[in-house]
């Protein structure tokens, strides 16, 4: 390589960083990234005692990082690029095929121990029993589809271990799903299942309930048949950076006729509905079913017979619309924002089943659940 040669590329790469500097600087800055589904850091203020502890440099670089021009093409053609090497895992998602699964990672085995003896004193604690239905996630259903080699936490086991706890009835999803496995009942761009996995989830819900008799055939559950949506792209889009795959569409089976909907988004008491189509626009499709997350939600039915609580993730947001046609009332809490006692509440409102409702990934992991033993 000649002298002149060098000082060329020398002169190149200046000119080529130099000008995104300047691209950075002109482009106003973005508050929120639709493809990564987050709110993107902002320019940090600066100060001298941020400067010495080292907190003003981070924040300079990840400020960087999330406002640098062309950030999201920048990242779908790294995800691009570490594909062609051969690389099959993308920040916790693997790639399968056109399908993305997200890796369970081993859980803090005190943290899941925890939580299922919150469940158990749950049981001690109320009058109504109480119900543990945990959802597998696609990597324990779709296993066969993971890379070889690929690593996810044994969530059969633990669902065998969970479904022995003493003072809780048990309800097998795991079995119910497997047998649908080869129907697309997760989502391929998001981690949650999708309203057909929902159904079958319902089934098997209403069978443990004893209400087996009254599970309404796949047929008569779809009320709709047209998607509402063919253009989700879920959270496993947004985590792993994979950019290529085709979106996923939202189904809505149930519709609102005779039903009421109260939902406690932000504390105070509204009167909302099973769908909130607004979310439709935006990138969180999934939180069209029922509003998204929220501390409580109600939903009546005048028909309907009996009181149900869930103790519920965002999974139950699209399996409650197939439970709100069989039951008087149907209450939604998210301990993740409703910081009051669950059995406190089932004895206020009357309820008489509870059914604890989570997905594996999230009762492993979740720090609220010790709530359920108040």
């Amino acid at each position: 390589m000649t002298r002149g040669y060098s000082r060329f590329l020398t002169a190149f790469f200046c000119i080529f960083l130099g000008g995104l500097l300047v691209w950075h600087l002109l482009l106003p800055d973005r508050t929120q990234s639709e493809t990564e589904n987050r709110t993107l850091a902002q320019r940090p203020e600066f100060s001298w005692s941020a400067l010495a502890d080292g907190s003003y440099t981070k924040a300079v670089e990840s400020y960087f990082a999330d406002q640098f021009p062309l950030r999201d093409e920048w990242t779908g053609l790294k995800a691009r690029t570490e594909q062609l090497l051969g690389k099959r895992e993308f920040n916790g998602v693997y790639l399968c095929g056109s399908t993305l699964i997200a890796k369970v990672n081993t859980p803090d085995t005190a943290v899941v121990e925890k939580n299922l003896d919150s469940v158990r004193r749950l049981a001690e604690r109320t009058e109504a029993p109480v119900y543990l239905a945990l959802i597998p996630s696609a990597a324990e259903i779709w296993g066969e589809k993971l890379p070889a080699g690929a690593e996810s936490w044994d969530q059969a086991e633990f669902i065998a271990k969970a479904l022995e706890l003493e003072g809780a009835e048990s309800v097998d999803l795991l079995t119910a799903l497997r047998a649908h496995a080869g129907e697309e009942i997760f989502y391929r761009t998001d981690h949650h299942w999708s309203t057909l996995g929902a159904y079958y989830g319902y089934a098997a819900l209403m069978e443990a309930l004893g209400r087996g008799e009254e599970v309404l055939g796949p047929e008569a559950a779809k009320e709709r048949d047209l998607p509402v949506s063919n253009g989700f792209q879920g959270t496993l889009y947004s985590q792993s950076g994979i950019h290529w795959l085709e979106p996923d569409s939202i189904e809505f089976w149930v519709e609102d006729r005779g039903l009421s909907v109260t939902s406690w988004r932000d504390g105070t008491p509204e009167e909302t509905g099973l769908y909130d189509n607004d979310y439709l626009g935006e990138k969180d499709k999934y939180s069209t079913f029922l509003g998204g997350n929220q501390p409580l939600c109600v939903i009546r039915n005048g028909e309907g017979t009996g009181k149900l609580l869930l103790i519920r993730d965002s999974y139950a947001d699209s399996l409650a619309p197939f439970l709100a046609r069989h039951f008087e009332e149907v209450h939604l809490l998210d301990l993740r924002y409703y910081r009051g006692a669950a059995s406190a509440y089932a004895a206020e409102n009357g309820i008489g089943q509870i059914v604890v409702l989570q997905s594996v990934p999230n009762f492993i992991t979740d720090q609220n659940l010790a709530l359920l033993g108040r």
